[in-house]
């Protein structure tokens, strides 16, 4: 491919007329390749799956942070952890500490990272978390 340069007052610079399909067809190329990284670390938003409440009737959303795993399951997790709680199953100050449930572990966050966080508590299994979150009002 040739360039065509053209004198403009003291310097020569490429003529546009010529360089633009160039820079445009560059461009073209690059584009899709803009949001490849090749990581395998790319972040995911996690799945929102409603509300629901803690055990001391605190408003809560639920979200799926990582992993896959129906809404409905996550809501029946939050639920019987609610509920485990309520029965005094869950050890610990509060009952936040860890309890099992259905095969989920689940755990309180402590009283300083909720304030911090909006994170009420947490349920993981094989790489999968559910998240409870302080439901902020509207």
């Amino acid at each position: 491919m040739q360039v065509r340069w053209v004198h403009v007052g003291r310097s020569f610079t490429p003529g546009p007329l010529r360089l633009a399909p160039v820079v445009i067809g560059v461009l073209a190329l690059m584009l899709p390749l803009a949001g490849c990284s090749g990581s395998s670390n790319a972040a995911v938003k996690p799945q929102s799956c409603g509300t629901g409440r803690t055990a001391a009737n605190v408003p809560i959303d639920i979200e799926i942070n990582r992993g896959q795993v129906s809404c409905t399951v996550a809501q029946t997790v939050e639920r019987t952890y609610a509920a485990a709680i309520v029965a005094g199953n869950a050890p610990g100050n509060g009952g936040g500490g860890p309890i099992t449930v259905n095969g989920w572990k689940c755990q309180g966050f402590p009283t300083p990272e909720l304030l911090k966080t909006g994170d009420v508590s947490k349920c993981t299994k094989a790489g999968v978390e559910i998240i409870a979150i302080l439901k902020t009002p509207s």
